[in-house]
């Protein structure tokens, strides 16, 4: 029996040990197992998380871009390449946004070290290549400016630098100056309002903006934008050149303005040649200026001067009516009568119902009838306010010159001389009447030489062939009678002359 109970708990010892290992077992199992998971998932956590964050940035990068925040995306991208140098995406990123606001070196590195990680990548390489047509297409477009070539200097930055390079504030800024240069105000004016739209403060963008007003002559709007400018930055110094310009040019062109309203002609002159002298390129004002001087000029007989100044201010602007008029009247002044009824014509064609210009053009045509005629003041060598002791002494100096017995070696030109000489007196300078008729310009009756009637000839009787016999003598020292019809009527003796 008691063989039996120690054998029992022998058994059941037994039975223990084996419990307890079995126990055992699965506890140091489970504690693996638990480890394990502990170990494990820090390292899944920081995979997915790491993934989760990259995909965060790129995201935030490309809303940062989205509303032009360049810097933004810069600072996130620079950050998270310290933080992951290996982050190949980043560096491909950045080399985009540095492309696309022309900071081309920088722009350079970065895409190389994108290759390195990522070698024969085309997209990259396909940018880098428009990178560096970009970075030469701005460098000949600054080398064309600077050398005044502002066409071509537009087509490169048009067509390839803003290309490849949307968001280059540089390049938007040349642009507006190539414009400028090129005289296209209303699209600098365009460009310019682009790049205040992101910027409203951007100091060359004002300035640029108001000098295309400025040419534009919508001189107050310039003004306020130089000012804007100039309340940001009181020392800069080509807002400032601007603006105190704009003002000394209008105070110059308002002195030229009420110094000819009262009168004082000559100092308006001096004062419009100030004013174009401030800015010979201001075309859009200048053409008034060029007007005003003209008016002036023409008042005061210059005519040749006031020829000038109209012709400049038509080749401003040629369908300028008032200067039109105005050069007509310095032709006038010129004696280009033909030049003054051309003018004056296409002006009353333009307006037909201005009576000022309407008058003016029979001015003219009336100067242009006149000038046609013989002026026998000229013929007899004397002024239009001879008296008539001047008109004889002319005549008889003349006559006495000129007689076809006296010029046997030029005898045609001194008989048509002769003619000229003798109708001046005898048609209209001896008689008072018909004297003061042509001075008013109207017609009078049998002033011509003639040819085969009617007119005067002081070799008498008509056609026929064969010499004509007269007598001429000087009776108290005038030129007596001729005959045959020779002016005076007189006695004999004296100079026989035959034909």
């Amino acid at each position: 029996m008691v063989m039996n109970l120690a054998n029992s708990f022998l058994a059941r010892a037994r039975d223990g040990v084996a419990w307890r290992g079995l126990v055992y077992t699965i506890f140091i199992l489970h504690f693996v197992f638990v480890c394990q998971l502990l170990l494990l998932q820090p390292l899944v956590s920081a995979s997915d998380s790491k993934t989760n964050s990259a995909a965060e940035l790129f995201e935030r990068v490309a809303q940062s871009v989205k509303v032009k925040l360049y810097s933004d995306a810069l600072d996130d991208l620079n950050s998270a390449i310290e933080a992951d140098p290996t982050l190949s995406e980043a560096y491909f990123r950045r080399a985009s946004i540095l492309r696309q606001i022309c900071r081309y070196d920088e722009s350079e590195i970065s895409y190389q070290k994108f290759l390195e990680l990522k070698p024969g990548h085309s997209a990259a390489e396909k940018e880098l290549s428009q990178l560096n047509q970009a970075k030469s297409a701005f460098e000949s477009a600054l080398t064309l400016s600077s050398s005044g070539d502002h066409s071509k200097a537009l087509e490169f930055v048009d067509k390839v630098v803003l290309v490849f390079s949307p968001a280059c504030s540089k390049a938007k800024i040349l642009k507006v100056r190539l414009l400028l240069g090129v005289k296209d105000f209303s699209a600098a004016i365009s460009e310019s309002g682009y790049i205040l739209r992101e910027d409203e403060n951007n100091l060359e963008a004002l300035l640029l903006r108001g000098r295309a007003y400025y040419y534009l002559a919508d001189h107050d709007v310039a003004s306020k934008h130089y000012q804007k400018g100039l309340r940001l930055d009181p020392e800069h110094s080509e807002l400032k050149k601007a603006y105190f310009g704009l003002k000394k040019l209008l105070k110059k062109t308002k002195s030229a303005e009420d110094n000819a309203n009262k009168g004082k002609l000559r100092v308006a002159v001096e004062d419009y040649k100030a004013a174009l002298a401030m800015d010979p390129d201001h075309i859009a004002h200048n053409v008034n200026l060029h007007l005003g001087l003209c008016k002036v000029l023409v008042t005061l007989g210059r005519g040749n001067d006031a020829l000038n100044s109209c012709n400049d201010a038509l080749n401003i602007d040629e369908e300028l009516l008032e200067a039109l008029v105005q050069r007509g009247e310095a032709k006038l002044l010129t004696e280009d009568w033909e030049g003054a009824v051309e003018d004056l014509k296409s002006a009353a064609q333009q307006s037909p119902q201005d009576m000022n210009i309407r008058e003016a053009l029979m001015r003219a045509e009336k100067a242009l009838k006149m000038s046609k005629r013989k002026d026998w003041y000229k013929i007899l060598g004397i002024s239009k306010t001879a008296s008539i002791a001047e008109i004889k002494r002319a005549y008889k100096k003349l006559a006495l010159q000129w007689h076809p017995d006296k010029n046997v070696e030029n005898r045609e030109e001194a008989e048509n001389k002769f003619r000229e000489i003798a109708a001046a007196y005898e048609v209209v300078l001896g008689d008072d009447e018909k004297r003061a008729r042509f001075d008013r310009g109207e017609d009078v009756e049998d002033m011509g030489m003639g040819g085969g009637g009617g007119g005067f000839n002081p070799f008498g009787g008509g056609g026929g062939g064969g010499g004509q016999h007269f007598s001429f003598q000087f009776d108290g020292g005038f030129p007596g009678g001729f005959d045959g019809g020779f002016p005076g009527g007189g006695g004999g003796g004296g100079f026989q002359f035959h034909f």
